[in-house]
Formats: C-alpha cells, structure tokens, sequence
C-alpha cells in the first residue's frame, strides 16, 4: 500500500496551497475595483440629480442691469492683502474700498483661468473611460457648470468698468505642467486647491451684508455648484489614495504641494496697488510680509488641509515642508501635532449637495 497523503489531502510541500493564495488575493483586488466603481457610480449619480434639481442660471438670477449699491464694498476689509499694514493705515476709506474692487477683479479672472485649468482635466477624465457611464456623464454636467461659472465671473468684470487682469506667462506654463500629470491624487487635490480655497472665501463674504449685491449671489451661486464639485472631487482623491501604498504616494503629495506654492501668488496681482497709488513691488512686499496674509491663506486654507491631513496628503517632509512655505498651514499642523478631523468641515462643505 502507498504511504502518499490521504485523498483529499493537499499536500503543501508540492506547492498547491501556496498557488491558491494569490488566486484569492487577486479576487480580493477585484472585488474591491468592483465595489469602488460601484460606489463611484452612486456618487456620481446622486450628483447628476443634485445638478438637476438645484441649478442656477447666472443670466436670469443675477440681476445684471440694476446698478450698483451706494456704500457698498466689495470684499470683507479684512480679507483685502494690504489690510492691517502701515500702508493701508495711509489709504483714505475710498481707496480701501477701490482697492477691494480691483483685487475682486483679479480673484474672478484667476477663477476664470483655474477652471479652464480644471475644465481641461475634466474633458481628460471622460476620455479616459466609457463616456455613458455616470462618472463620465457627471465630469461633463461639471464641466458645463464651470464653462456658466466662468461667463459669470467675466460679466461681472465688465460691469466694474475694470480692464480684467491677465495671468503672467508662469501661469500659462503652469497649466501645461498640470496638463501633463497623470489623473490621480495630485490632479483632484489640485482641484481641491482651486475650489476649496475659493469656496472659503466666498461663504464669508456673500453672509457679509456690506458687501455689494451683485457680488453676493455671484459668490452664493458659485458655493452652491461648488460644493457638488467638491464632493467629487474629495471622493476622487480618497479613491485614489487607497488604490496607492506609501510610495506610489509620495509624488502626489510632493507635486500638490509645489503646485499650492506656485498658485496662492497668482490670485492677486500686485498690479492692483497701482490703482490706489501704490507702487506694485513695495505693495507685494507688504502685504506677504503682513501676519494678515498668513492669516487670510490659513482661513482659506484650513478646511482644505485638514482633509489632505485626514486622508494622508499631508505626509511626508518634503510635502510638509513646501506647505509650510506657502504660510497657509493652521498652527497645530504646522507643529506636528495631531490634526483635528476634517470631518465637520468637510460635511459644511458638501452639504449641499445632498
């Protein structure tokens, strides 16, 4: 009689139950890329409906012939670059307010160009997979959405009578490097970049009855559309977070940071400080020297990074490092410390678009 295993014995040392471990691990892979498409695909489709039933046509619900309010501002005092300087102290009370004009002007023409950076890394999202599915479909009700945002942001411009302020030339070579990066972690928290660190700034200043009407249902239409956006995009980067270990990581946080670096500079030009007499250099200067720049970047800034910290794009030293060039990181970050969850301010972000 054989001494060989008993039937239905496997025996290892021929290798067959090492050979079937990776059969279950691939399964595993699998079943998890079929839940993410899954839930991908119910994101997506409780965005199109949101769309659907909460949209803003600028053209009809800004009032666009009704003049301009007397008294009015244009931006928060306190979010204008030169606040809380010597040279601001030197501005009578209607060069502040003209200076909140032209620096409005720039945010809107840098709106403009960040969501034709986005738009392009939208139409570079469809064509990567099937254009029928709900992903797809919902890249393109944003990409339409942007196209009404940026119409909207250039009327306004025309109505101040203010020549819009061109990008420089960096920014121009800025889009073409992001035009290169693969769609991953980097390209969504860039996304994130543009439409949270705008989003921010828009909630205070369209709850600020000071400020001019026109500017606040501008600002109130674009939260509103935004925040779908932002969902998104969130979903996206936490998507893309998962599907990488650490290493596959590290170029994503690296590449989002530097981009933050080069991108906070371009939203005001210090071509506006001509417009109050003041010389475009020494305005700069002052106003990135001021504590209030850092403090206008972290109050933009903070709900933002909270979440890169949560979901672990805020790792790293070289990335924590380059964020912390950018003068925009909250204290408790910046110190190493324990962040605090993102949690509530990522639900007062996107919840409108439930």
């Amino acid at each position: 009689m054989s001494d060989g295993p008993a039937i239905g014995v496997l025996p290892t040392e021929v290798g067959t139950v090492s050979s079937v471990e990776p059969n279950v691990d691939r399964r595993r892979r699998r079943l998890r890329r079929i839940a993410d498409g899954e839930d991908r695909e119910r994101t997506a489709e409780r965005l199109l409906r949101s769309s659907a039933e909460r949209f803003y046509d600028p053209d009809v619900d800004i009032d666009w012939d009704a003049p301009w309010v007397d008294g009015k501002i244009w931006l928060p005092e306190r979010r204008i670059s030169l606040y809380g300087t010597k040279l601001w102290q030197q501005l009578t009370p209607e060069q502040r307010v003209e200076l909140g004009k032209h620096e409005l002007v720039s945010l809107l023409g840098f709106g403009i160009w960040a969501e034709g950076v986005l738009s392009s890394v939208l139409l570079r999202v469809v064509g990567r997979g099937p254009v029928t599915s709900r992903h797809s479909l919902y890249a393109l009700t944003e990409l339409a959405e942007e196209a009404r945002h940026s119409t909207m942001f250039a009327r306004l411009i025309e109505k101040t009578g203010i020549p819009p302020y061109r990008q420089p030339r960096f920014a121009r070579l800025l889009d073409k490097a992001v035009q290169l990066m693969p769609i991953g972690p980097a390209t969504y928290g860039g996304t994130l970049l543009i439409e949270e660190v705008l989003d921010r700034g828009q909630r205070e200043a369209m709850a600020d009855e000071n400020v001019q009407p026109h500017v606040r249902q501008l600002m109130r239409i674009h939260v509103l559309e935004e925040s779908r956006h932002i969902g998104f995009a969130r979903g996206e980067l936490r998507r893309g977070l998962g599907k990488r270990g650490a290493i596959r990581r590290a170029p994503h946080r690296a590449a989002l940071a530097l981009f933050a670096l080069n991108v906070y500079p371009l939203m005001v030009t210090p071509r506006v400080y001509r417009a109050v007499g003041i010389n475009p250099a020494r305005g700069f200067v002052a106003a990135f020297r001021s504590p209030q720049y850092r403090a206008n970047m972290t109050f933009m800034s903070e709900p933002m990074l909270r979440y890169f910290a949560e979901v672990g794009m805020y790792d790293g030293a070289v990335t924590k490092r380059l964020w912390r060039l950018t003068r925009s990181v909250p204290h408790d970050l910046a110190n190493g410390e324990r962040p605090t969850p993102a949690s509530t301010e990522r639900n007062r972000s996107v919840d409108l678009i439930d």
